[in-house]
């Protein structure tokens, strides 16, 4: 009977242990930025705003995109292991485009890394 007790004690001591610690960890984890990665066509590019507007295939869905001195611009060919580096001159109106980056309240992506996707020629 003793036995008993003492393992439901234990027990007892150990879950309340671990709800501790991760209700310890819960607001940690709601305060980091929500990594987010976005794609679609470019509808607009803003130069001076230093965003893009994507709107996700085949629907009516639209994101913005910025961008700093910081975001790592590339292209790739679908399928491709090769990367390539690029600047942001090169993303052109109506190019398919990949979005990495953290995404803010507002519901912009901030940009670390953005990825042109190139198409085969026939």
């Amino acid at each position: 009977m003793l036995k008993k007790q003492l393992t439901l004690l234990f027990a007892l001591v150990l879950s309340s242990l671990a709800l501790a610690v991760f209700a310890h960890q819960a607001p940690a984890q709601t305060k980091a930025a929500k990594a987010s990665r976005f794609e679609g066509r470019v509808e607009r590019i803003d130069k001076t705003g230093n965003s893009l507007t994507l709107r996700k295939s085949g629907g009516t869905l639209e994101k913005t995109c910025a961008y700093d001195s910081a975001t790592k611009w590339v292209s790739q060919y679908h399928g491709d292991k090769k990367v390539n580096d690029i600047d942001a001159s090169q993303v052109k109106e109506q190019d398919y485009v990949i979005c990495k980056g953290s995404e803010e309240k507002t519901g912009v992506i901030q940009a670390t890394l953005i990825s042109k996707r190139l198409s085969h020629s026939q």
